[in-house]
């Protein structure tokens, strides 16, 4: 029998039962975050290929870029992060009463090696608090990020936390090196990393975040969440605490959501530091456990 066309590697039609296992997850989320001050909001798939660029390191060279009919360099979106910047920094009276607190579903695309789990277009679920420095709003994402997971259902699931502050004395390249300790093992990791790593303990600003989360949101270290000095995302706006969601609790986890705080990304468009910290659920992972 003569079959249709397929789709293109790393894309995929998503069957009946696993859309509604998806809806299902989303309406969860979004139920959680709404109780926590999130609002909706909606950004488009396409920008242009300036506003992405730039923003990502190494990982730019994944973005999906293309010419229209009319000669404008325009790209698919990489994550949902740079658009909201872009969002605020050309509507600044939604942080002139305090922190804009957002969420948003959407597809997403990156031209890397589809394998296990990982696809070339996929959904991320974000939320964000933009236009306050304030630990406590750090504290609050963790917090909303915990309680969505335990709604979800995933009891043993913990943020492993850092803060990029422990690597100022590194380049780059040493901090994308520690990030992948668990991806290519010790043995292939430089001994002085390794021994930079033993060596790390939470920054002040980190205490205060996890006696906040003790004190308010009744959450527990080793529990709910763990320093983890390996940590250390590979994003290079990154600029404050950073965290990433382990499933059973273990930093060698594949991770199934990450964020953290970026305080200078907006003002790349704005003209001015607009502080803000926020998470991304990673969907399929996500819906591959629940």
């Amino acid at each position: 029998m003569k079959k249709g066309p397929v789709t293109p590697k790393g894309f995929r039609d998503i069957e009946p039962e696993q859309a509604k296992k998806r809806r299902g997850t989303i309406d969860k989320i979004a139920g959680v975050l709404e109780e926590f001050g999130f609002v909706p909001l909606e950004t488009p798939t396409i920008e242009f290929a300036e506003t992405l660029l730039g923003k990502y390191g190494e990982e730019e060279k994944l973005i999906y870029q293309f010419t229209d009919r009319g000669g404008r360099r325009l790209a698919l979106r990489y994550d949902l992060t740079v658009p909201l910047a872009r969002y605020v920094a050309n509507n600044l009276g939604v942080i002139e009463k305090g922190p804009f607190r957002r969420y948003q579903i959407g597809q997403v695309f990156r031209g890397e090696n589809p394998q296990a789990g990982r696809y070339r277009e996929f959904a991320q679920f974000d939320f964000d608090a933009v236009g306050s420095a304030s630990l406590e709003e750090d504290a609050k994402v963790i917090a909303a990020t915990i309680a969505a997971t335990r709604k979800l259902g995933l009891a043993k699931a913990q943020l492993a936390i850092n803060d990029r502050g422990n690597f100022e004395s590194l380049s780059i390249e040493d901090i994308r090196a520690i990030d992948k300790i668990y991806k290519v093992g010790k043995e292939n990791t430089k001994k002085e990393l390794l021994d930079f790593v033993e060596r790390s303990t939470p920054t002040e600003d980190l205490r205060k975040i996890f006696e906040i989360l003790d004190k308010i949101y009744s959450l527990a270290e080793g529990k709910d969440f763990f320093f983890d000095p390996t940590l250390a995302r590979g994003l290079d706006y990154y600029t404050g605490a950073i965290f990433e969601l382990k499933p059973n609790g273990r930093p060698e986890d594949q991770t199934i959501g990450g964020g953290g705080r970026y305080d200078n990304l907006i003002g790349m468009f704005a003209g001015r530091k607009i502080p803000a910290v926020g998470f991304s659920f990673g969907l399929d992972r996500l819906i591959e456990l629940v």
